[in-house]
C-alpha cells in the first residue's frame, strides 16, 4: 500500500519534467523530515547549483527533485549548514524549505539573516517565507483558520516578477497555520488567498522572494512555471543538468579519483549497480572487474540476462560466480526470516572476499549509492577509506581497505534510470523493479528455503511479471511479486482434488 509520502514523491513527476531530466516512475518512500542530512560533494565544479536548506518540511526532497526537473542541479542541506560551507559552494540561489513548526515556537528553526545578504536570489517557501517575513520586519501571526490542501490563489497587480504571466486566479497547494499579514518594508505583496493576506511577496532590489504555497507538488498546476521563473529569469541558471552532463562529469570525476588504479564492483543486476558499473567502465575500461554473485535466488532468467548484457553485449569484464549450492547449504533448516537475511549477507561477503582477492590489486570498490541513501543514512561522505558497512554490500569486513567510488551519489532513482538509458543499458535493466539482496529467499515464508520451493516461486513470479507486462502496468507499479507460504492447500484441478502450495500475489 502506498504511503502519503509515496504519493507526494510520485506527484513530483509530471509530463513537463519528464521532457527535461528524469524518466518518470514511482519513487521509493522519501526521507523522514527528522532524519540527519548529509552534504555530498558537488557533481562538478562547473555545474551551476541551487541549494535547498531544509527546515524539516515534508516536501523538502520534492523541492530539490523538482529543481533538478527544471534542468538545474540542486542539493538538500540542513538549514544549520555553516555559512562558510554554503559560500564555498558558490550556489546560484538558495531555497528555504517549509517546515512543521510555528516561527514563534520555542526551539523552532531560525533563519540566519546573513543568508539573505549573500548577493544571490533567495526563495522562501511556506515556513521559509514566514521566517523571511518575521526577520525582516513583516507581520506574521496565526490565522483564524489555517489552509491545508487545494486553495484558491489571487494575484495582485499582475503578480510582480515572480508570478508574472500566470493566471490571475489559480489553484495552489497550501499547508500552514501561521500567515503573513504584512510584507516586510520594501517588499511588494504579489498574491493572496482566503486565509493569507500576503501569499507571495518579493523585493526585486534585494533578490528576495517568498511564496506561502508549495510549487513543488502537482496540486499546484503552475508550480513548475514559478520555479522556472525563479531559476532561469531571476537566478540566471541555465538548464545544464541532463543525463548526458551527468555522464561527462562523473566519468571525469572517476578518472580523477581512480587514476591508473583498478576497481571492483559487486554487480547485482539492478539498475543502480549496473549504472555505476557502466560509468566506471566508460572511465577506466578494462581496469574495472565486475563480480556477479549468483546465489540461486534471483528471478527467472535474470542471471543469464546479466551475463549476456554485461559480458557479451556491453563488453564489461565480468566474473560470474555460481554459488547457489553454497548458499542453499547454509540455509538448510533455517526458518527465521531475519536469520535467512544474515546468512545470505554473510555468505555474500565471503564469496565477494574470495573474488576480490583473486583480482588482487583492486584499490577501489564501486558502489551504487544513491542520493536518497546518503540523505537517509546520515553518512559521513567520502572521507573514510576503510569500508566497514554499506547497505549495497551488506557489510564488508574491516580489513578490506578500498576507497569507495560512488558515481551515483548525487542522483535520485529516477535520474539513475535516465542516465542508464543514456548509457544504452537495455530497457529490461533500466526499468527492472527493485529486488531485495536476499532475493526470493525472503519470499519463502514460514519454512526453510529449498531448491524446490525456489523453483515453484520463481515460476509463479515469472507468470505474474508476464501478466503485468502484458497489461501494460509494469512501469506503473513500484513492485509486484509473489510470496510462497510454506503450507499446502486443497484445491480443484480439472475434476480432481489437488494438494499444493498457494501463491500470494
Amino acid at each position: 500500500m502506498a504511503t502519503e509520502t509515496d504519493a507526494q514523491r510520485a506527484a513530483a513527476v509530471t509530463e513537463d519534467s519528464a521532457k527535461r531530466v528524469h524518466v518518470p516512475e514511482r519513487s521509493a518512500p522519501g526521507a523522514d523530515p527528522e532524519i540527519v542530512l548529509t552534504e555530498v560533494p558537488a557533481a562538478a565544479a562547473a555545474t551551476e547549483e541551487v541549494l535547498v536548506l531544509d527546515f524539516g518540511g515534508q516536501y523538502s526532497q520534492l523541492i530539490a527533485r523538482r529543481i533538478r526537473d527544471c534542468g538545474v542541479f540542486s542539493e538538500l542541506l540542513p538549514h544549520e549548514t555553516s555559512l562558510e560551507r554554503i559560500t564555498e559552494r558558490a550556489p546560484k540561489a538558495l531555497v528555504l524549505s517549509g517546515g512543521p513548526a510555528s516561527v514563534y515556537a520555542d526551539g523552532a528553526p531560525d533563519l540566519r539573516t546573513e543568508l539573505l545578504d549573500l548577493g544571490i536570489p533567495v526563495l522562501g517557501i511556506c515556513y521559509g517565507m514566514q521566517l523571511m517575513a518575521r526577520e525582516l520586519g513583516g507581520k506574521v501571526e496565526q490565522a483564524p483558520a489555517g489552509e491545508f490542501g487545494r486553495t484558491q490563489l489571487s494575484l495582485r497587480d499582475g503578480g510582480g516578477t515572480l508570478l508574472d504571466g500566470l493566471p490571475a486566479e489559480q489553484q495552489c497547494w497550501m499547508s500552514h497555520r501561521d500567515t503573513v499579514f504584512e510584507p516586510p518594508p520594501g517588499f511588494d505583496a504579489l498574491a493572496s488567498s482566503p486565509e493569507s493576506p500576503v501569499a507571495a511577496f518579493e523585493s526585486r532590489e534585494r533578490g528576495l522572494y517568498g511564496i506561502q504555497f508549495h510549487p513543488e507538488v502537482v496540486h499546484t498546476p503552475h508550480g513548475t512555471q514559478v520555479l522556472t521563473r525563479f531559476l532561469r529569469d531571476i537566478a540566471g541558471c541555465r538548464e545544464r543538468w541532463t543525463p548526458a552532463s551527468v555522464i561527462d562529469e562523473q566519468v571525469d570525476a572517476i578518472r580523477s579519483q581512480v587514476g591508473e588504479g583498478r576497481a571492483i564492483c559487486g554487480l547485482s543486476g539492478g539498475v543502480d549497480s549496473a549504472t555505476a558499473a557502466l560509468l566506471v567502465h566508460r572511465a577506466i575500461g578494462e581496469r574495472l572487474t565486475c563480480v556477479f554473485v549468483d546465489h540461486g535466488m534471483m528471478r527467472k532468467d535474470e542471471a543469464s540476462q546479466v551475463v549476456e548484457a554485461f559480458r557479451d553485449r556491453l563488453g564489461v569484464p565480468l566474473v560470474h560466480v555460481d554459488a547457489a549450492d553454497r548458499f542453499l547449504e547454509r540455509l538448510a533448516g533455517v526458518d527465521d526470516p531475519e536469520t535467512k537475511r544474515k546468512i545470505i549477507g554473510e555468505e555474500f561477503i565471503r564469496v565477494f572476499e574470495e573474488q576480490a582477492a583473486e583480482v588482487g590489486d583492486a584499490g577501489y570498490l564501486v558502489q551504487g549509492t544513491l542520493y536518497s541513501d546518503v540523505i537517509e543514512s546520515g553518512g559521513e561522505g567520502r572521507e573514510a577509506a576503510t569500508i566497514k558497512s554499506h547497505h549495497n554490500v551488506g557489510g564488508l569486513p574491516d580489513e578490506m581497505e578500498m576507497e569507495l567510488v560512488e558515481p551515483l551519489r548525487t542522483l535520485f532513482k529516477d535520474e539513475v534510470r535516465a542516465v542508464a538509458a543514456e548509457l544504452d543499458l537495455p530497457d529490461r535493466f533500466v526499468w527492472r523493479q527493485p529486488f531485495p539482496g536476499p532475493g526470493l529467499a525472503i519470499r519463502v515464508v514460514g519454512g526453510e528455503v529449498t531448491r524446490e520451493r525456489l523453483d515453484i516461486l520463481r515460476s509463479a513470479d515469472a507468470i505474474l511479471q508476464e501478466e503485468v507486462r502484458a497489461a501494460g502496468l509494469y512501469r506503473e507499479l513500484w513492485q509486484s511479486f509473489c510470496v510462497l507460504p510454506v503450507v499446502r492447500s486443497v484445491g480443484v484441478q480439472g475434476d480432481e482434488r489437488s494438494y499444493a502450495h498457494p501463491i500470494v500475489i
